[in-house]
């Protein structure tokens, strides 16, 4: 036993599993309630891709912003703020009189759910002392994210059909309320001995960035590609980006530190959770309209017919991380990406018409695909980078998978609006054979050395990895900035 460990430390790991649950699950959840929506609030397709995004909107653009500002004010404190938004808002979701509203309290719901992750996850950091303690809590950890994403379609079913689309931001509030009480009572407040440095111009230019994206491409099919409003969007997001680079250049602590981008198996590892979760999404989206609206499936048959993939998903998960520590990332990263992208083809080609057995063998599929991507990604993610860094990647990744999540939902909606489901599943399919691209390119053989600034200090941190297979030796060494002072 650690003698200087946290004497509540695994009660302290149930409440933050508590709150990564709801926030992960809440989407997934929404899926199989979105007829539903559209029925009593009279929404178009359009409309109902702003439910689902505008809160993957606000996650991703806040996720960052989140820890930076834990480690100033105190990670209990903002915990218990999230938490309490995140309550807040799935109240007034589940009394939204019309689709504008619901959308509103999505965002606001959203800005809780920013609060909750990355902070949590803070929280066990410095809870957890002992090396091997720590390890079991982060796996516990993502075994909680793994349930809540792929169950959410089954209990969401189960709710729509119980009482109603309302239901699945009510279940929230229970969990919600029990959460806030008891963390203000076991959960140790804590902060970073040296915080990082707010950077508000990074923060504006990244909502404007997402948000313009996400408008342009949502309202693409309503407005026609020459719409002024569409085309200035395009516009605002090209100039963001362009400014976003110029601004985290010139900081001595970024928001978004570009320096991580030198690093191939990071960039790999990011693209690869980007399109991996835009086909996660993207799949939901149109299969919910599919089952329900094409096949006339009630809430709670749509959510059965999901189990496969559910079940799937919770099965390979666990065997996932057991083939990435014996043989590194490349292994499962092929794995999913090469059951991912059959099963988006098998529905491309066997669209309205595919039998009850095809379908059920494609989502099986992506079950597989789906377990097997989060563990190597993560991995790739920060291994090539010295320990510093670390922290940074994984929380620039968690930004990866919901700007993924909001751009599957864009843009496989955009086709599912002209009425098209063979284009949807094969937007999916493509999203799939990225995404496996990407993590072979990522995770493949190389050895090369990698360069990262410490601003303020005249210190360089030289990274040399050499990987084969996804197994990654790190080599850290640092030298003075000649250049400094």
């Amino acid at each position: 036993m650690n003698d200087g460990a946290h004497p509540r430390r695994w009660l302290v790991l149930g409440l933050c599993c508590s709150a990564l649950f709801v926030v992960s699950m809440d989407n997934t959840v929404l899926n199989v309630a979105l007829p539903g929506i559209r029925r009593d609030l009279h929404a178009s397709v359009e409309q109902l891709q702003w439910v689902v995004d505008a809160y993957v909107l606000v996650l991703a653009s806040f996720l960052m912003l989140a820890g930076a500002v834990a480690d100033r004010v105190g990670r209990r404190r903002l915990l218990r703020v999230g938490l309490a938004l995140f309550t807040a808002g799935s109240a007034l979701c589940s009394v939204a009189s019309d689709l504008h509203w619901l959308v509103a309290f999505r965002m606001l719901q959203a800005v809780g759910g920013a609060m909750l992750n990355p902070v949590a996850m803070s929280i066990l950091t410095v809870t957890f002392t002992d090396p091997g303690e720590r390890a079991r809590a982060i796996g516990w950890w993502g075994a909680v994210a793994g349930v809540s994403m792929t169950a959410g379609p089954v209990v969401g079913g189960a709710l729509v059909e119980a009482a109603g689309w309302r239901a699945v931001f009510l279940v929230n509030l229970p969990v919600g309320i029990a959460a806030w009480l008891l963390t203000g009572r076991w959960v140790p407040e804590s902060r970073a001995a040296v915080p990082r440095r707010l950077d508000p111009a990074g923060q504006i230019l990244v909502v404007v960035l997402l948000a313009s994206t996400t408008y342009a491409l949502i309202d693409f099919t309503a407005l026609g590609s020459t719409e002024a409003a569409v085309l200035g969007c395009a516009a605002v997001a090209v100039s963001a980006l362009g400014a976003l680079l110029v601004v985290e250049s010139r900081r001595a602590e970024p928001l978004v530190e570009l320096s991580l981008f030198r690093s191939r198996p990071f960039v790999g590892a990011n693209i690869t959770a980007v399109c991996a979760f835009a086909a996660l999404y993207g799949f939901l989206f149109t299969t919910t309209i599919y089952l329900q609206v094409q096949q006339g499936l009630s809430a709670l048959q749509a959510g059965l017919a999901l189990v496969p993939m559910a079940a799937m998903g919770l099965v390979c998960a666990p065997v996932s991380g057991r083939m990435l520590a014996a043989r590194g990332a490349m292994a499962p990263l092929l794995v999913s990406g090469t059951t991912m992208t059959a099963s988006g083809l098998l529905l491309a080609v066997g669209n309205a018409e595919a039998s009850v057995v095809e379908r059920c063998v494609a989502f099986v599929l992506f079950g597989i695909g789906f377990g097997f991507v989060n563990a190597p990604v993560t991995h790739t993610a920060v291994s090539g980078l010295p320990h510093a860094r670390a922290g940074v990647a994984a929380a620039f990744a968690a930004t990866s998978r919901q700007v993924g999540s909001m751009l599957g939902v864009a843009i496989t909606g955009t086709a599912v609006a002209n009425g098209s489901l063979t284009t949807a599943w094969s937007i999916v399919a493509l999203f799939c054979a990225t995404s496996l691209a990407a993590g072979l390119i990522g995770s493949a053989h190389s050895s090369h050395k990698t360069r990262f600034r410490r601003p303020g200090l005249g210190l360089h941190t030289r990274v040399r990895h050499s990987m084969v297979g996804g197994r990654i030796a790190v080599d850290v060494s640092e030298d003075i900035d000649e250049g400094a002072g």
